[in-house]
């Protein structure tokens, strides 16, 4: 006899129990309930007030539409130069030492570059279309309006979105132009270093051999010696050669550093090999590998075979530099032709006939969602308050609250 004991009070959250019970001042589910369904056109009115407001700022906003273009970055290549076959690996390569985990993650980079979108904003005149007076603000309003993805299949996807479903599936074909110039101005694989480097150290190398000619052509004039035969000249020869086994390596280790680290095996093999030819080096110049001890037992030829020895050595050490830094020269442009960064496009994006936004019914849902929490927090609120004033000890409270409404 629970209702017999304590009355609810009408539109109210408290129940009025009867003294010594329990329990006293406490709020049950039931009277929450109670309250709700006594105000339930309240309610009803609200939440499809809220919906229908919803409806309309949905309905005045302007519509969205979205395009989708979809490339596939460069893929990793073998190299033509077995020295640097391990390191020339394309976009892979680079991604891998600047600590990306797939070639994709290059080129997102560079469609969110500066360059790529002050071309697009002059190309669309975004500025007008923004009505916004300075670059950089029409800048940050389009990268807020593209959205770049590389997935784990190695696929980019470019996403634009415009009011202009034309112009939204131009800014994504746009971008993808554009990162296509942009990876052909910038030299972002290992051959194209390479090629720069060894057509420095060509230059360089044949400058070198004009004059080892020259000075071997002068002395050929003034001693009147022509190429002496035997033990002596080929020994001459074998050291040259192997200073010019050990120059080439030096050339490519310190080539290979501009791009490797040290705990490469490709490096540590070549530093073995460096070391391996200066000590047989040491060994065939005598004692200590001071240049001295060759020139002592070259000594014993008259002073003008000795002259023309050392230039014909100082023309073949160069000859044979030159030879080497040619080869690789040659592989590095071969390399360079066939890896250039070729970006393909997978999906050129068309005008969609389809709307992205805004979404209505989530705006109308929302909508309702809020006017329903707003109208039972009001229901709940307005029988706490009438159960404030109805009890006698709180007659003072709200004498005192009606005042300072009134002020």
């Amino acid at each position: 006899m629970a209702l017999a004991d304590s009355e609810i009070v009408e539109n109210g959250l408290q129940r009025k129990p009867v003294h010594g019970q329990p329990g006293e001042g406490d709020i049950s589910l039931i009277d929450l309930v109670t309250v709700l369904l006594t105000r339930k056109r309240l309610i009803f009115g609200a939440t499809l007030a809220g919906a229908l407001v919803a409806v309309a700022i949905a309905l005045r906003s302007p519509v969205s539409f979205t395009a989708e273009a979809v490339i596939l970055p460069p893929q990793p290549q073998q190299s033509s130069l077995p020295a640097f076959s391990s390191g020339a690996m394309g976009g892979l390569g680079i991604a891998t030492q600047l600590g990306l985990k797939t070639p994709g993650d290059l080129y997102v980079g560079l469609l969110g570059s500066r360059t790529i979108a002050d071309e697009i904003v002059s190309q669309f005149h975004l500025r007008d279309v923004y009505k916004m007076k300075l670059a950089s603000a029409a800048r940050a309003a389009l990268l807020k309006k593209v959205s770049f993805s590389a997935g784990k299949d190695s696929l980019i996807r470019i996403k634009a979105t415009d009011h202009d479903p034309k112009r939204a599936a131009g800014l994504a074909n746009a971008f993808v132009d554009q990162l296509y110039n942009q990876n052909a101005r910038l030299a972002i694989t290992d051959a194209s270093q390479r090629r720069l480097f060894f057509e420095q150290q060509l230059s360089n190398e044949k400058d070198a051999l004009v004059i080892a000619e020259a000075a071997l052509k002068s002395t050929q004039q003034s001693t009147g010696m022509l190429v002496p035969s035997g033990q002596a000249e080929g020994m001459i020869r074998t050291s040259a050669q192997i200073r010019a086994e050990i120059v080439s390596r030096e050339v490519q280790l310190q080539a290979m550093r501009s791009f490797a680290t040290d705990e490469n095996p490709r490096m540590q093999i070549l530093e073995q090999e460096i070391i391996g030819f200066k000590s047989k080096l040491a060994g065939l110049e005598g004692n200590g590998g001071s240049r001295s001890s060759l020139e002592l037992s070259a000594g014993r030829f008259p002073e003008a075979s000795l002259e023309y020895i050392r230039k014909v050595r100082d023309l073949k050490y160069h000859e044979t530099l030159f030879e080497l830094i040619a080869k690789q020269y040659e592989a590095a442009r071969i390399d360079e032709a066939k890896q250039p960064p070729l970006i393909q496009v997978v999906d050129r994006a068309v005008v969609p006939d389809r709307k992205a936004g805004p979404p209505r019914t989530l705006w109308t849902m929302a909508g309702g969602g809020i006017g329903f929490v707003l109208s039972c927090a009001w229901a709940l609120l307005s029988a706490a308050i009438r159960n404030l004033a109805q009890a006698p000890e709180n007659a003072g409270q709200m004498q005192s609250l009606r005042s300072a409404l009134r002020f």
